[in-house]
């Protein structure tokens, strides 16, 4: 059955979640264009959905369906750099989106896909290389030092690396 109303819902309920799955095919794009890692991969989910999560939840005013992409990787990319407080900010934001879909009295199915990812990103750990300087001894980076990883803190790394090769 098709949508009969313009913002994506019909009388049944049927919500598309259009900021949702842009945001994530902005990550997508980002992450296939800047070949970091294969696309098969669950440390690609992770850049992935934690590039969604940032676009996403960073779009405020809600237009991210008319959003442009190069006008947006200076924030984008000041939100995943190392040392900016990202899991703080995705929490807050998902407080205030919550309470404004409360507001609207009515559920949101772009912040319940946005939720799901968040989920997994946040419950997920991956077995990688050691990116934290602080638990690292020694000068430089060894990559056989292998750690299990929060996924979004292996995502944020991934993201913020493939939007400085777009």
């Amino acid at each position: 059955m098709r949508p009969e109303g313009g913002n994506g819902t019909s009388d049944g309920g049927l919500a598309v979640p259009l900021a949702w799955l842009y945001a994530e095919y902005i990550a997508d794009e980002l992450l296939r264009t800047g070949r970091l890692i294969p696309v098969s991969t669950l440390e690609f989910r992770a850049g992935r959905d934690t590039l969604a999560l940032t676009i996403y939840l960073s779009d405020a005013a809600g237009e991210l369906s008319g959003i442009r992409v190069v006008s947006q990787l200076d924030e984008w990319l000041s939100l995943t750099a190392y040392g900016h407080p990202w899991r703080d900010w995705v929490q807050t934001r998902f407080l205030q989106l919550g309470e404004e879909a409360r507001d609207r009295g009515g559920d949101d199915a772009d912040l319940e896909l946005a939720r799901a990812a968040w989920r997994w990103l946040d419950r997920t750990e991956l077995y990688a290389t050691n990116l934290d300087p602080a638990r690292r001894e020694g000068a430089g980076l060894d990559e056989n030092v292998r750690v299990w990883t929060p996924a979004w803190q292996l995502g944020l790394p991934l993201g913020h690396l493939a939007m400085h090769l777009f």
